[in-house]
Order: C-alpha cells, then structure tokens, then sequence
C-alpha cells in the first residue's frame, strides 16, 4: 500500500489534512478549513501527574475552531489550559458536562451524545459511543464519554479514553485515520482503557487506512521507580499487533509535536489483506 501520509517538522504548514500530536490525548486536526484539538492537556503538571515528554511548544494549539472534549477526567479536561486556548467556536463535551464547564468560565458549551453531530468550520462531528468512567473525581459530576469521527475532505476518528466494545465495527468504512488510545500513565491500564492488544482488536474492526497510536509516554507518577521502563513500548506494541490483526492497516508513531499531513489522493483501503506498513521507529 502506497503510504497515506508525509510528515513534516510541527512549524510546517500546508493545505492538506494533517494531525500533530502533542502529547496524551492531545491532537491538533487540521482538516480543510477547520482546526480542531481534542482534550486539550498542554501543561508541564497534571494533578498528580507530570509531564515526561518534552513540553507542547508556547501556542502549540493555535487558534483553533473547537476543542472536542471526550470526558471530564482530569488529564482530558484540563481547565487551566482550557482556558488558555485561543477558540473562535465552540467548545464540545459530552452530556452532562455542560453546566460544570460553563460555571467554570467556558463560553459556547455543546453538549453531545453519541449519533449528535454539529458543523464545526465546514467539518461534520460528529458525537461516538465509548466505554469509560465520565465521572469528574473526586467531587465533580457524573458526565457522558463520548469519541468524535470528524468528517470533510477526509475522516478522522478521535477515540477519546473507551474500552473496546462491539460497535466500533459501525464505523468501518467510514474512517480514513483512527487516533487511538493504546495506555495510560501508570505501569497497568484498567477497565475502561484500551491497552496495546485490545487497540489493534479495534483497529482490526475499524478498518482505517492508518492508524496513530495516542495517550501514551507522556504523562506519569513524579516519582521516577514508580514509572514503568521504555514509555514507548505500549506504542510499540501496538504497531507489531495491528501488523499481526490488521496488515491492511497502516501505523506511524509520532514524537510529541510532530504534524503528520495526509495524502489527498491516497483513498482509505478496506483490503484486510492489503500490505501495509507498520513504523515503530520511535
């Protein structure tokens, strides 16, 4: 399979499509004339947690046309840099959130539930089922989790935090890159995460032409004994599954801040059997 994407350094701008991870759940979507980021966490400190990575440049973000919200915990919802981006449209969360969001100072709230969909700067989002925890702890409320499948030009789908769960064959067909969660921050993933093998079983499902693991080797515990070794073998891990499940299906593992622009002309593959290209370099 000829490949779906080039990849440039973060500052490089262009007209294609493309996605710049920076770090966790955090991914900036450029996609025809909207720019997008999902759960937006670009501080060094996260409650508990810090910032292993190299830090998301000053502005990393952008102006950006909304911020899509897949949940209220902490290390997705992240008010101090919420507060920080620079938005001209709405900001999207699940139902639930919008009154706790709104009385902490955040303007033009929409709440979702999976099937909604809203035009955001000419792109569809629309709202998709996850599996996962949607309660703020330790005293916040209980809100919805949802994931977003962005629709122009080209199709992106954001998983948010879920499990797996069998409607996420629903979407195959229908997604051209597939961002998804394959850890955590911790040594072990729990209920209501996707590790490395349950991510590729829902990539197998899926079907996307490439597939971009994410919300990985960025945040951890302060203490560094209590961090588990390589941050990038759950990434690694992930790309030699999808190989094994999926060789249709391409992989790139990004660096904090890398921007990956995808071909126009390469048309997402359904072929299972398709050769694919599985990049573990990093």
């Amino acid at each position: 399979m000829s490949s779906a994407v080039t990849g440039h350094p973060a500052g490089h701008r262009t007209q294609s499509p493309a996605v710049t991870w920076l770090g966790h759940a955090t991914v900036l979507v450029e996609l025809d004339h909207a720019r997008l980021v999902t759960d937006p966490v670009l501080r060094r400190h996260v409650g508990p947690l810090v910032r292993i990575t190299s830090p998301a440049p000053g502005g990393a973000a952008g102006t950006v046309d909304g911020v899509l919200l897949s949940h209220l915990h902490a290390d997705h919802a992240d008010l101090p840099t919420l507060r920080t981006i620079d938005r001209r449209g709405p900001l999207l969360a699940p139902a639930g959130a919008g009154e706790w969001l709104r009385a902490r100072g955040m303007r033009d709230v929409r709440e979702m539930v999976p099937g909604a969909a809203l035009r955001v700067a000419g792109v569809t989002v629309e709202a998709t089922p996850a599996v996962h925890s949607g309660r703020r702890t330790p005293l916040g409320p209980r809100a919805g989790t949802v994931g977003y499948l962005l629709q122009g030009s080209r199709s992106v789908y954001f998983a948010g935090d879920t499990d797996l769960f069998a409607e996420m064959a629903d979407l195959r067909g229908r997604v051209d890159v597939a961002l998804v969660p394959v850890w955590g921050w911790g040594p072990s993933v729990g209920a209501g995460h996707l590790d490395p093998q349950r991510a590729a079983a829902a990539v197998a499902r899926i079907a996307p032409a490439l597939a971009i693991p994410i919300h990985w080797g960025t945040l951890a515990l302060p203490r560094p004994a209590r961090r588990a070794g390589d941050p990038a073998v759950p990434a690694r891990a992930f790309a030699e599954r999808v190989h094994e499940v999926a060789p249709g299906v391409e992989v790139r593992l990004l660096a904090p801040g890398e921007r990956l622009e995808i071909d126009r002309r390469s048309p997402r593959s359904d072929d299972a059997g398709e050769a694919g290209r599985c990049d573990g370099g990093r």
